[in-house]
């Protein structure tokens, strides 16, 4: 019994010390072991490209994933599991950990950029192609996305089906807006192209959000915009909190329908009353003095770009050209604000000149060493999650979760969500009260919401169970949708309060994909 009662003890007094000097623990070991972890991978990947790389084969890659399905489908029924992807899961963004071994594997190894159309302003690519890597081929082109992610390791297929947003997202809205067609195989192994108008458009309807649980991407069409070098950034401090609320309502349309609005839009909160609302616009940086203005912020010596915002609040203000490329990517570097928590000292000038090159862990490496015990532990002591609020509410947002997590900095995207009618899917339509004056979208945004709790800081009892359920109460008495890469505390009732899923079960019957695919509620659960 004392020998049980010591080891309890030291291994206390082990998750103690390694609380108190994650830092120096993570420098030492993660960051040098992530660095080899992601030289090997691009490595790997740059190897893959370069013997399998072919564009022009896209329809025999295609082919393979059917034939897989449909060897699936002769299996005897005892056998039969429901599929999903054979791609690892610590190549995910997810902070979720789903039992693919309780699935059936199916390759879908898909990663070519197949065709840019510049008449129809769209790019069809496969589903595996990296944010960064379309960033950079089609900023050389002077286009982007019109919805992308600010970390680069994100892939255009799984934000397609679950959802993105970007500081562009005010004019366009979710990321599936920007989405003009999908090729999917379904249970039965069959391709079928779905559109908004033609006789897939029920499936193109759910695919987002769905997580993978109607069929298998294979190809997408992404929609793109025209851009110039650089975006001309001003850092606006705002003191008090209904101050910014109102200039974020103001500058992102939500007002008036036809307001001229910035091409990027966003703002970091501080503290309940201090926030820098930042407005973006398209650049040449042609004007005289504009060349002595651009601030590369992606460079590993510079200061975190969180952390650059933050100094505007004493500075009063004040604006600068960022090459577009950069901008797009600013927060990769410090996974916006979450590096702060597992190295407290990353930000001081002698380690960013030093290491900040071995910045950031990849989230791949980290979910690839996470054991359940680190799991179990890092679960009840962190706070991630994006959530979508109609912006009515962004003032009852920003005290809720002082009152929840009290933490910051908080991060705010303003968003379009549209009333697509029959064919919303998951995402119920705007309330009346929530639509923006003779529009048919109402502005929402983003809450994102990464760090550890204010209780967990003061070594208090915080209870992460009840604070998320509390949260998402809140989202679903204001309409609101919790992004479901993050851990979700709902139950199922609760889950379908918060989501229409009429549509999906239609499609899910209609396309085969029960039984073949793994539901929402229990992939994302």
């Amino acid at each position: 019994m004392q020998s049980c009662f010591r080891k309890m003890l030291i291994k206390q007094k082990l998750i103690r010390w390694l609380e108190d000097h994650r830092g120096v623990v993570i420098v030492l070991f993660c960051l040098p072991a992530s660095f080899i972890f992601d030289i090997c991978l691009r490595l790997r990947n740059g190897i893959i490209r370069f013997l399998f790389s072919a564009p022009h084969q896209h329809d025999e890659r295609v082919r393979a994933v059917q034939g897989a399905v449909q060897k699936w489908n002769k299996l005897p029924q005892m056998e039969k599991r429901p599929m999903c992807t054979s791609r690892p899961n610590w190549l995910s963004l997810s902070t979720k950990f789903f039992q693919k071994n309780k699935c059936h594997q199916i390759p879908v190894s898909l990663f070519d950029i197949l065709h840019l159309d510049k008449e129809r302003m769209l790019i069809r690519l496969e589903p595996m192609v990296s944010v960064r890597d379309v960033t950079k081929y089609l900023i050389q082109r002077g286009y982007t996305l019109a919805v992308t992610l600010e970390i680069g390791d994100a892939t255009c297929g799984g934000l397609a089906l679950a959802v993105g947003m970007t500081t562009y997202s005010h004019k366009v809205g979710l990321y599936q807006e920007a989405v003009a067609s999908y090729d999917v195989v379904l249970a039965d192994g069959s391709l079928v192209h779905a559109t908004s108008k033609n006789e897939h458009r029920d499936l193109f309807a759910c695919l987002p959000w769905s997580h993978g649980t109607l069929g298998f991407l294979v190809a997408l069409e992404l929609k793109i915009i025209k851009v110039k070098p650089y975006v001309h950034l001003q850092y606006i401090p705002v003191k008090g909190k209904k101050n910014y609320c109102d200039k974020m309502r103001l500058l992102s349309g939500a007002l008036d329908k036809d307001a001229k609005t910035p091409d990027y839009l966003e703002a970091t909160v501080f503290s309940k009353d201090e926030a820098v609302v930042m407005v973006g616009n398209f650049s040449n940086a042609d004007q005289p003095g504009d060349k002595n203005k651009i601030n590369n912020v992606t460079r590993w010596y510079k200061p975190w770009f969180y952390k650059h915002v933050e100094t505007f609040l004493r500075a009063g203000g004040g604006d600068e050209l960022i090459p577009l490329e950069q901008y797009l990517l600013r927060h990769n570097r410090a996974i916006f604000w979450v590096v702060k928590s597992m190295i407290p000292f990353g930000n001081h000038p002698l380690f960013r000149w030093l290491l900040g090159w071995l910045c950031p862990p990849k989230p791949g490496f980290l979910k690839y060493t996470t054991t359940p015990g680190i799991r179990a532990m890092t679960f009840t002591k962190q706070v991630f999650q994006d959530i979508v609020l109609p912006i009515t509410v962004l003032e009852k947002s920003i005290d809720i979760t002082e009152q929840l997590f009290d933490t910051y900095p908080i991060l705010i995207y303003p968003c379009r969500i549209y009333d697509h009618g029959a064919n919303s899917g998951q995402l119920r339509p705007p309330k009346p009260d929530q639509m923006c004056p003779g529009a048919d979208f109402g502005m929402f945004y983003d809450l994102g919401v990464y760090g550890v709790p204010g209780k967990v800081k003061r070594r208090e009892r915080y209870d992460a169970v009840e604070a998320m359920r509390t949260m998402e109460a809140f989202i679903r008495e204001n309409g609101g949708y919790s992004f479901l890469y993050a851990d979700i505390f709902m139950a199922e009732s609760e889950f379908r309060e918060m989501f229409d899923l009429t549509l999906y079960e239609h499609c899910r019957v209609k396309y085969g994909a029960n039984g073949a695919f793994p539901h929402l509620y229990d992939k994302v659960k």
